[in-house]
């Protein structure tokens, strides 16, 4: 099996604002004019973004949301926990290969859900690629703050921030 590092020098992986390491594959040449899809977007976008995502034992994407769907795609590695919070409650995606263990190669995290991430528990690292559409910009991404996630999840929130505290990111 490669490495963490294998795959952060052979995919020239760079180091994320919100941790782990990434790298844009994809950003189409075609744009979706302000307005033309959701009112909640401020300007035009990309139609779709695609990135590399490394995360090693230890590392995390802390709670976020983004006005895009985000459709995630497992690659190598060990299994990546994808926790996401909405007005339905708490609830964890499982990226991985073992598919009879419940384990997906792909899933979605639907616009204006807050998720974390990090490597399933035990593993050396997850590599995994996401894409979004409307296209990824920085505009449409928010932290959460702990009172939104204790709103959204009371009996999990201090079991949830201290497995992903916020990250300051100015």
């Amino acid at each position: 099996m490669n490495t963490a590092q294998y795959y952060i020098e052979s995919l020239k992986l760079s180091p994320h604002p919100e941790g782990g390491y990434y790298r844009e594959t994809y950003r189409s040449p075609d744009t979706l004019p302000a307005g033309s899809v959701s009112e909640r977007f401020a300007g035009s976008r990309s139609c779709c973004t695609g990135i590399f995502y490394l995360l090693q034992a230890g590392d995390y994407s802390a709670f976020h949301r983004i006005k895009s769907d985000e459709m995630w795609h497992f690659y190598a590695g060990n299994p990546l926990e994808v926790h996401m919070l909405n007005h339905n409650g708490h609830s964890v995606i499982e990226l991985g290969h073992d598919l009879l263990a419940g384990q997906q190669l792909q899933a979605v995290v639907p616009a204006d859900t807050w998720f974390a991430a990090a490597p399933k528990q035990g593993s050396a690292f997850s590599l995994v690629g996401c894409t979004v559409s409307p296209g990824f910009d920085f505009q449409d991404f928010e932290l959460a703050r702990a009172s939104q996630i204790e709103q959204l999840a009371p009996s999990k929130a201090q079991e949830l921030l201290r497995r992903f505290p916020s990250r300051n990111l100015s």
